[in-house]
């Protein structure tokens, strides 16, 4: 079953509920695709087809043994589990493209269906994406798009996230002081196009006394993550907070602070599990961090991959498919279809999740 707890989503302004109802663009445009060598969105979508049995749907997240991926993944299976078909989860211990390239070809050679994948870089893994395309797979992509897929499934539109992260902290500075990102990888789609969205949102009058120092980049690993994490309070001692849009990232982050003298001068936050970072909420390192259903967007990428092999669309915009039991979804602008507005989560509602 889908996690019963559903997320209670962050209230917004109207605007900005606007630009989600609007799909704002973060998938792969026609033009894109035809550039990368991509066939992108054609034929007639039939929204009555049957989904066949037996589809062979492989997902190939960022890297695998990560808490965030397994929780997405988890999803994904379950999701193919309702479809009948073969779920195969492909990857590597290293968020690279490279490694992602290998995989992605013996998914094609194993006569995969579907390939869902957080790429690790927008265009290196495209050409091994279109050949698998060309090899009759459809192209999904989930979490971090890359240049070449047919739909992208997208966690939430990137202004909301921008907007969440740069309210949060914010609001934890009390609108003024000095702050950094910890990020992901320097290629990683989806943090690059946050990270942008902050940018923007930062020039707004409302926080114009707030100021970014800095981006460094962990590229999703636990310890490496860490090391930035000191490092940025060797180069900025008087640094206020830290936005960290990754869930390994924020992690490290509030570990580090926890145990440092920084623990109540430096506000942490960004894109987490509850799970994970339940002991840094309990324990006040960290106020409050945000994050959609991840179960939920591994689910819906499922059975967006399964509407797109069997027709019922093709990733144009405007076609509606089911995804079990999370309803109907609409692809929109750019071929794609959004789960959701972020979640906050603080001590007064934490332990109202599970994942």
């Amino acid at each position: 079953m889908i996690d019963p707890l559903r997320p209670r989503h962050l209230a917004l302004a109207a605007t900005a509920v606007a630009v989600l109802m609007t799909a704002a663009c973060g998938g792969t445009t026609i033009d894109d695709a035809e550039e990368s060598g991509g066939s992108g969105p054609t034929g007639t979508a039939d929204p009555d087809a049957e989904i066949p049995e037996g589809l062979k749907i492989d997902f190939l997240p960022k890297q695998l043994n990560n808490p965030y991926s397994d929780i997405v993944n988890a999803g994904g299976a379950q999701a193919v589990e309702e479809l009948a078909g073969e779920y195969t989860e492909r990857g590597g211990t290293e968020a690279t493209a490279d490694s992602q390239v290998e995989y992605i070809n013996a998914a094609s050679q194993a006569a995969s269906d579907v390939i869902v994948i957080a790429a690790n870089d927008p265009d290196a893994v495209c050409p091994a994406l279109n050949e698998a395309r060309d090899n009759g797979a459809a192209i999904v992509g989930y979490d971090s798009n890359a240049n070449c897929t047919d739909v992208f499934v997208n966690q939430s539109s990137d202004e909301l996230i921008g907007r969440a992260l740069v309210e949060m902290i914010s609001a934890q500075l009390d609108g003024e002081g000095t702050f950094a990102i910890l990020s992901a990888t320097p290629n990683a789609t989806n943090q690059n196009t946050w990270i942008a969205a902050m940018e923007e949102i930062l020039q707004e009058d409302e926080y114009a006394d707030l100021e970014l120092v800095d981006t460094v980049y962990g590229n999703d690993d636990d310890l490496e993550s860490f090391q930035e994490m000191q490092g940025l309070m060797q180069s900025y001692p008087d640094l206020d907070g830290v936005v960290s849009p990754t869930t390994v990232g924020i992690a490290a982050a509030a570990r580090y602070v926890s145990d440092s003298e920084y623990k109540g001068e430096v506000a942490i936050t960004g894109l987490g599990t509850p799970n994970q970072m339940r002991e840094f909420v309990e324990d006040g390192t960290v106020e409050e961090f945000a994050l959609w259903n991840p179960h939920e967007l591994g689910y819906l990428a499922g059975y967006t991959g399964a509407a797109l092999k069997a027709g019922q669309i093709t990733g144009a915009e405007g076609e509606t498919f089911t995804a079990g039991e999370l309803g109907e979804y609409t692809v929109g602008a750019d071929g794609e279809v959004v789960l959701g507005p972020p979640t906050v989560f603080n001590e007064d509602n934490i332990d109202d999740f599970d994942f």
